[in-house]
């Protein structure tokens, strides 16, 4: 009988936020940031920590016998970038660490009409 859980990436600039859910989403099976497992505060958003984290959660996933997961991933949203750095380096890490994954989904927000983006009316000169 294979186990399926839902992960939350939820990837900004300067942290990655990893949290383990039943198939309902109401139960939270584990949950690691990138700041918990390293040790300056600014490389908590960097790939190395989303690799590290993602592997915490693999083995913290298995030992609670879950083996297939399902990947919902979250960028800034908004004007700027939809996919900071981390999420796709924590995708990477999860494959590598055996978790077999069944469906990626892109949960970005994506703004009807959003804000300005920045630079002003002529855009950013050089």
């Amino acid at each position: 009988m294979s186990h399926k859980a839902i992960l939350h990436i939820f990837s900004t600039y300067n942290n990655v936020l990893i949290t383990a859910t039943d198939l309902t989403g109401a139960e939270t099976i584990a949950k690691v940031s990138g700041g918990m497992v390293t040790k300056k505060g600014s490389d908590a958003g960097g790939q190395f920590a989303a690799t590290r984290a993602a592997e915490l959660v693999a083995e913290m996933l298995a030992d609670k016998e879950f083996n297939q997961v399902i990947v919902k991933y979250r960028g800034a949203g908004g004007n700027r970038s939809h996919s900071a750095p981390g999420a796709t380096a924590a995708i990477r890490a999860l494959t590598r660490a055996g978790v077999q994954i069944t469906r990626i989904e892109d949960v970005t927000p994506i703004p009807t009409d959003g804000t300005k983006k920045k630079g002003g009316r002529r855009g950013r000169r050089v």
